[in-house]
């Protein structure tokens, strides 16, 4: 049901968010190509790594720049090591509180959107906030081999299900009944967002 939410609403929200890992370059460049399209975004958030990963590198300004990253106001970087996505999610909803961000798009590679975005609205929900959270998956094949592992997409998806699984059974992702009140919400409360962009 997260795929119910258009992409396109993306142009319009007020935070670009990626979720690092796996060695996944592509994660921050798709954001950061999209970050320097959008003038009207105000915010681009990059969550920090596992440094346990074999391809884990250091979130600084620098590195960002060499993935073609210009315009540097509005960007915040997670200083500490993320060793899960929990951690990762937990820093997501402080900055977004702190910065008083309204809506943001989820920056991550396809075969772990489903597990990031639970996650991050099992944050938000445990927070008491509500915000639209628009899906971004980046654009790579999913035959494309994972940096960290050698794996395609279609090889980490059993992994992903497991994850899934044992972050729901310890209270880590949102439950079914709190992705469909959170869904009715926002389609009711941001339909113009969905479809039309900003009213």
């Amino acid at each position: 049901m997260i795929l119910t939410l258009p992409q396109s609403a993306a142009e319009h929200v007020d935070a670009l968010v990626v979720a690092t890992g796996q060695g996944e370059e592509w994660r921050l460049t798709h954001a950061i190509r999209n970050w320097e399209a959008n003038p009207a975004l105000r915010f681009l958030l990059v969550a920090n790594g596992n440094p346990n990963e074999e391809t884990y590198v250091e979130i600084t300004l620098d590195y960002l720049r060499t993935l073609g990253l210009r315009r540097t106001d509005g960007v915040y970087l997670q200083a500490d090591p993320a060793p899960n996505t929990g951690l990762q999610a937990a820093w997501i909803v402080n900055q977004v509180q702190a910065r008083g961000i309204t809506s943001l798009a989820l920056a991550v590679s396809p075969y772990h959107l489903a597990r990031v975005y639970l996650t991050v609205l099992k944050a938000f929900t445990r927070s008491g906030f509500r915000l639209p959270m628009i899906p971004m998956p980046v654009a790579v094949p999913p035959d494309t081999p994972v940096p960290e592992t050698g794996a395609t997409a279609y090889a980490l998806v059993p992994g992903e299900i497991k994850r899934i699984l044992n972050y729901m059974d310890n209270g880590w992702l949102a439950t079914p009944d709190e992705v469909q009140q959170y869904l009715q919400w926002l389609w009711s409360h941001h339909k113009a967002l969905l479809v039309n962009g900003p009213a």
